[in-house]
This record gives C-alpha cells, structure tokens and sequence, in this order.
C-alpha cells in the first residue's frame, strides 16, 4: 500500500483528534468546512492507526457521482488505479479488489450489506459523509449500523462528517451511554462574496438564472457552477442563455446522465476556456468541480414529500435552508476565493430554515418499515434514529404492508414480505413485479 505525503489541507490538524475519539470511545462526529478534506484525507490517513489492523474502511457517500469521484480522488492521492487499495460500489457499478482498504459506497448498498450480516466481517469503521442531508436511507443504514453494533460487532467504529450539521443531535445518537465526542475544525476557509441577485416580477426562472450567469462571467474570473431544482428548469436555462462568447462551454450534472456525461461535467476546463456547468444539488456535497470560482444558485430544489392523494413519495419544489445555501456557496471557495450570487433577497434569506428537514419526517415510510421488517422489528423505537419517524406514517406504512401481504397479521415479514424487500422500489411497485415474476 502507497502511502500519501503531506496534503497541506485544514483537516490533517483534525486527524490525530479523530483518530483518537475512534480509538476510545469508537465514535466520533467531525464538523470541517467545505473544501477542507475530510472526505478524501480522513478515510486514507485513518487506515494506519492500530484497531484498522487491515481492515476496510467503509465511507457511505449519498449520491452515486459522488461515490465514484470521491474513489478517483483518493486513489490518484495513492498514486494507484481505482479498485486497489481504494476502491467504490454502487447499485450498478463496482471497482473493488482484494487489496481494497478504503470502499465509497451509496446507502443503499450500505443497507443491503447489513441486512445480508449485521456482522460487516472485515470491516473497522463506518464512515457517514455529508451527514446533515439527512436522506433517508443514512438514517435507516446508521439505525441498523448502530443496532449491529449494540448486538454484534461493539468494535464497531462508527464516524459522522459534515460542514453543517447539528452535530450534538449526532453525537448523541452515534456515541451509546455518552455523547461521542465533536472534533472540530478551524480550517482557513477561501473569502465568499455574497452577492444577491433578487428575481424581477413575474421572472421565469430560466430567465433570470440565464441573466445570472452572464452577470456573473462579465464581473468575475473563474468556471460558473449552477444550482438549478431540476433538468427542466437545466434545460431551458441552457437553451436561455444561447450562444456563450469564445471560451465558455456549458456542460449539464444530473443523476439521471451516464457516468461519461458527469465526469465531463467536472473535469478541469481546457485551458484558455471556462466552464458553466448547470447542475442539480448532486453538486452541493463531496463533490469538486475543477476551476468554479463562481456559484449561482437558484436557492430552490426538488425534495421527496408525501403526496396525501397516492399515499406515496414524490418530488416537490421547495426553498433550500440556510445550511444547503451555505454548502453551495462553499462549493466557489474550495481552491480559492470565490463569490456566490444568491438569487433571493437578503431580507428572505433570514426567514428560512436552519437546517433541512429530514427525510423520515417528510415521507411514506412504506419502504423503510419493510426494511425494519427485514430486520426484525417494525417498531422503529427499537432502533437509535437521530428522529423518530412520525407515529403516523409508521402505522399507515404497517398497515399497508400488511395490505400487500409482506407482513403477517403480528407483524413479522411474510415469504413474500421477503422477495419484496430485495428489490430497490417502493412496495406497491415491488409486489406487482414479485406477482409478475411468480406468475411468468
């Protein structure tokens, strides 16, 4: 295994902290700003210290693009092809080996792994990335990370990391009898420039994101990254801001894109040009997009809410926290000073939320029950979540599942609750395709 130099980056002060918290008492939450390295240095120098002793290192990252750039990173600070001693897997995708030591994975894959063996066999910490998102598959792969540990596996080693996150909620959750301990770190972070950018009357938000951009490329240096709630709104964004002046290409981030289409989108520019690379808030965490000094953001995204009318989840367009304004605007100061136009008023700015809501308390928990089912329960108080979900949306979910025959009348999961819970869709869906396949 190559070992890594002296990086130079704000987190390499933290190390030894962390290192020690996961020693004793075997949790730890790190709060480190945007751009300092807790994503790639931590997981890489953590691999030298004793109760590793060569085992892997897990690190749940939320989105897929994330999940493989952060692998690239790490494996080109090794010196090393991805898939040696760091490594990632996904739903669809997977570059691990042997020699393996450090693997990014997404939550779902995290959560499957603990249903096969709660025992995670050659495995020394878990290490949940960008924890303040709150998804709800983090909160159900912590939940039953927590109860393995409880049951099987006390040696466990469990680390949360965020730039914004209510971290003493966490450690209380992570850190069993006593809170785990809180490493903070007071990285030197790039000067942001605010600038707000108030839409005019009646201003579609294509037009005015488009307006942004160009205001933004004529007032600064630097690539331009745009945070925009969908690919609608990215589409016609593009198509509004037209022909670009000789040396900016406009590049498209999205989840829905091939893996080849998203690592152009954050690959470096070619040099003598600039990039304005119109994005989801698949770039709001763990995520570098070579050369942006600029950040324009739209200030809204697409969330998962329940729809009353269906019973199930579906996206809405809602304004983002405080918290995810301050990670996108971090996103322009990660290689140096950066500005960020924020197109709300100042004065509105103060009326949103702290922090996003977390999913739990926002969805149709029909899936997660399945999960606890699984597991063994379906009484989510057996569990540690960082928020109970609702009481509400627990027994509709119990009773619907029941309804779908994958749980029995005393609420054990069925034969059939089983097939169903190895499929990655909601339950309505899973029991039709179950059906389908019985019946040829």
């Amino acid at each position: 295994m190559s070992a890594i130099g002296p990086t130079g980056l704000p987190v390499e002060a933290s190390i030894s902290a962390v290192a020690a918290a996961l020693d004793n008492p075997g949790s730890a939450v790190l709060v480190a700003p945007t751009g300092s390295g807790k994503t790639t240095i931590v997981p890489l120098r953590l691999l030298a210290e004793p109760w590793a002793d060569g085992r892997r290192i897990v690190v749940l990252e939320p989105r897929r693009i994330a999940t493989r750039a952060a692998a690239r990173r790490m494996a080109d600070l090794m010196g090393e092809p991805v898939g040696q001693t760091v490594g990632y897997s996904t739903r669809d995708d997977r570059k691990v080996s042997r020699s393996t030591l450090v693997e990014v994975v997404t939550e779902g894959v995290l959560t499957r792994r603990l249903q096969h063996d709660p025992d995670l066999p050659g495995t020394a910490l878990l290490v949940f990335d960008e924890i303040h998102e709150r998804n709800l598959q983090t909160d159900l792969g912590l939940a039953l990370a927590l109860d393995a540990r409880r049951l099987v596996r006390p040696d466990l080693r469990i680390l949360a990391m965020s730039a914004t996150v209510d971290a003493e909620g966490i450690a209380a959750v992570i850190g069993g009898d006593e809170p785990a301990p809180i490493i903070t770190s007071d990285a030197r972070r790039h000067p942001i420039e605010i600038t707000w950018a108030a839409p005019p009357r009646r201003a579609r938000i294509e037009d005015h994101a488009a307006a942004t951009i160009r205001r933004a490329l004529a007032e600064h240096e630097g690539s331009v990254l745009v945070f925009l709630p969908g690919m609608g709104e990215i589409k016609r964004t593009e198509r509004a801001i037209g022909d670009q002046e000789p040396g900016v290409t406009v590049h498209i981030l999205h989840g829905s894109l091939s893996a080849g289409h998203q690592d152009a989108a954050i690959a470096p520019a070619a040099p003598g040009t600039r990039k304005v690379v119109l994005s989801t808030d698949i770039a709001e965490s763990s995520l570098t997009v070579d050369g942006v000094s600029i950040v324009v953001d739209s200030g809204i995204a697409r969330k998962p809410r329940l729809d009353v009318r269906t019973g199930m989840t579906r996206l809405h367009t809602v304004p983002i926290s405080r918290a995810s304004a301050d990670q996108r605007s971090g996103r322009a100061g990660r290689l140096g000073p950066g500005v960020a136009y924020r197109m709300w008023a100042k004065m509105e700015h103060g009326t949103r939320a702290r922090q996003t809501p977390p999913e739990i308390q926002q969805v149709d928990l029909a899936g997660l029950m399945l999960e606890l089912a699984a597991w063994g329960t379906t009484d989510p108080g057996s569990l540690q979540f960082i928020d109970p979900p609702p009481e509400r949306g627990v027994t509709e979910a119990v009773e619907l599942l029941g309804v779908l025959g994958a749980l029995d009348p005393d609420g054990r999961i069925t034969p059939r609750g089983v097939d169903m819970a190895r499929l990655p869709a909601h339950p309505r869906l899973v029991r039709m395709i179950v059906d389908a396949d019985r019946d040829g």
